[in-house]
């Protein structure tokens, strides 16, 4: 059974960093492409971050751009996402999840394109 689990959130101060880590277990997915996403509330889940398989080609949201960093260690089937210069708008649960299903570097930005998600991780930023 795939198993995807979010840690390192937590509350912060604007302009403090996080890093948020997705631990897969059941199956490895060392050459899984994969993408991070929040959800604030009222809100719908919004696209934040991608790797590819191979770890060469990286995407995010125009909002987050050099602002966040997206890497993975396939040694240990695990992914992180680094945020630095966090923002009030930031504060989310955020989630990591599979790309499943069509191509990846066409439809990284649609949720319903993942499966297998996490449980989702608190990022709460105060101004």
């Amino acid at each position: 059974q795939v198993q995807l689990v979010e840690s390192g959130g937590g509350l912060v101060q604007a302009g403090g960093s996080l890093r948020l880590s997705c631990t897969t277990s059941g199956r490895a997915f060392s050459n899984a492409d994969m993408g991070w996403f929040r959800q604030a509330p009222g809100k719908e889940r919004e696209f934040v971050a991608a790797i590819g398989g191979s770890g060469g080609y990286t995407y995010y949201q125009d909002s987050v751009e050099g602002r966040f960093d997206i890497s993975r260690d396939s040694t240990r089937n695990t992914w992180y996402l680094q945020m630095t210069s966090l923002k009030p708008e930031d504060t989310a649960v955020y989630y990591c999840a599979v790309h499943s299903f069509g191509t990846f570097r066409l439809n990284y930005m649609y949720w319903r394109s993942y499966q297998h998600w996490g449980q989702g991780t608190q990022v709460t930023v105060s101004s």
